[in-house]
C-alpha cells in the first residue's frame, strides 16, 4: 500500500493547484471555499535517478516505481470540529492518512479571495491545528469512557491506555498535539485505537509568490518550534509547469533558479518527515523496483515489503550499495570486488541498498 499524505489547509490556500502540480491530475479549483467536496486521491510514482542507473547496469526489463498517494482534502474553517463548513466529513478523511501536508498561504496575490479577509500564515496554521486538536479532544473523551470500563477489570493494556489518555486529554486542553505525549510500551497501539489527527507528522508547505524559493521566516521558525519541517513552493507556478512538456518545464525551472520540481520538493520533505529510506531490487531481464522502509529497520522487514511469503521464508540477503553496483558494472563485478555481501535477517538496511532476498518457499 502506498503512503497516504493528506493535503490540508484553509480554503483557497492553493491545495487544488498543488494537487494538480503534484499529480498531473487537474483537481477542480475555483475562487471560493468548499470547491472540493470529496477528496481527490491520486497515486503517483516516486522516481529515483539511482534506480535508473541500477536498472541500466543490470539490464532490467523495466522499472516499477514505489508510489505515494496524495489526498486533496477540502478546506477546513474555524468550527470544523462542530461541523462548520463541511468539517466532520473532512476530519474523517484526514484520519485515513499517514501524514499531513499542511499548505499555508504565504503569497500576496490579491485576486485570490482569503476566507478570513487577509493573509496571515500563523493565524491560518493556528486555525487548522486548533480544529484538529478540538476533534482529537472529543475523540479522546469518548475513548476514555470505554477504556475506563475495561480498566476496572484490571486489564494491563487498558490501565496503561487509560493513564496515557489522561495525559493526552491534559495536553490537548493545553493546546498541545497528541504527538507530544509518549505512547506507553504496554499499549503501543493506543494512538491507532484513538484515531488521532494530531499524532500524525506534519509537513508545512508555504505557498509563496512566483520567484520565491525560501520558506518565510515566521513559518520556518514555527515549524522548528514544533519539531516539524517546512518547504516552500509556488503552487500556481508548479501547476502551470506541470502542464508543459518535461523538457520545456525543466528549462523554465532552470531559468527561474528552481533546482527541483514541486513534486520532488514535497516528496523529499514527506519522506524525511517519516524518516523513510529507499532500497532497490533488480535483476537481468526482470523488473527493477524501488521500495521504501523506515530508517533503522532490518533486511527481514525489507523482505516483508516485497512479499509476506518472502519474509516468512527468509534465509539471507545479498546486499550491495547502488553506487558500487553501478561502478563495478553489475553483480559479477561487485562480487569480484567484495562489494556484494551476504547478510542475515538483522542487517539494518541502508538508503540506496540493492538487495536480493534468498528464501524458502
Amino acid at each position: 500500500m502506498p503512503m497516504k499524505v493528506g493535503i490540508v489547509g484553509m480554503p483557497n490556500a492553493g491545495k487544488s493547484s498543488l494537487f494538480s502540480a503534484l499529480t498531473g491530475v487537474a483537481a477542480e479549483a475555483a475562487n471560493y471555499p468548499f470547491t472540493t467536496i470529496e477528496p481527490n486521491v491520486a497515486v503517483v510514482p516516486v522516481e529515483d535517478e539511482r534506480m535508473r542507473q541500477v536498472a541500466s547496469t543490470v539490464g532490467a526489463s523495466k522499472i516499477v516505481w514505489d508510489t505515494i498517494a496524495f489526498h486533496d482534502i477540502a478546506g477546513l474553517v474555524a468550527g470544523a470540529h462542530r461541523g462548520e463548513g463541511l468539517g466532520n466529513q473532512f476530519l474523517a478523511n484526514i484520519r485515513e492518512t499517514d501524514a499531513l501536508l499542511h499548505l499555508v498561504r504565504a503569497h500576496t496575490d490579491s485576486a485570490i479571495v482569503h476566507s478570513e479577509g487577509s493573509v496571515d500564515p500563523l493565524r491560518d496554521i493556528a486555525t487548522i491545528e486548533t480544529e484538529l486538536i478540538y476533534a482529537d479532544l472529543e475523540q479522546a473523551e469518548r475513548r476514555i469512557e470505554r477504556v475506563v470500563r475495561q480498566a476496572r477489570g484490571g486489564d494491563r493494556h487498558a490501565l496503561a491506555e487509560h493513564r496515557w489518555l489522561d495525559r493526552v486529554i491534559a495536553a490537548l486542553q493545553e493546546g498541545r498535539p497528541v504527538r507530544t505525549v509518549p505512547v506507553p510500551e504496554e499499549a503501543p497501539d493506543a494512538v491507532t485505537l484513538l484515531g488521532s489527527l494530531t499524532a500524525k507528522p506534519v509537513l508545512l508547505v508555504a505557498n509563496v509568490d512566483e520567484g520565491e524559493t525560501e520558506v518565510p521566516t515566521a513559518i520556518r521558525d514555527y515549524a522548528e518550534s514544533q519539531g516539524s519541517q517546512a518547504v516552500a513552493i509556488s503552487a500556481r507556478l508548479e501547476a502551470e509547469l506541470s502542464a508543459l512538456p518535461a523538457a520545456e518545464a525543466a528549462e523554465m525551472r532552470a531559468d527561474l533558479g528552481l533546482a527541483e520540481s514541486g513534486l520532488q520538493t514535497v516528496v523529499r520533505g514527506a519522506f524525511e518527515l517519516l524518516d523513510l529510506i529507499a532500497f532497490f531490487t533488480a535483476g537481468e531481464d526482470k523488473p527493477a523496483q524501488t521500495w521504501h522502509l523506515r530508517r533503522g529497520l532490518s533486511a527481514w522487514h525489507a523482505a516483508g515489503q516485497i512479499h509476506s511469503d518472502i519474509q516468512r521464508g527468509f534465509v539471507r540477503a545479498e546486499v550491495v550499495s547502488w553506487d558500487a553496483l553501478v561502478r563495478f558494472g553489475g553483480y559479477a563485478g561487485a562480487r569480484e570486488n567484495a562489494a556484494l555481501r551476504l547478510e542475515g535477517r538483522d542487517y539494518v538496511i541502508k538508503d540506496g541498498d540493492v538487495i536480493t532476498v534468498k528464501f524458502t518457499p
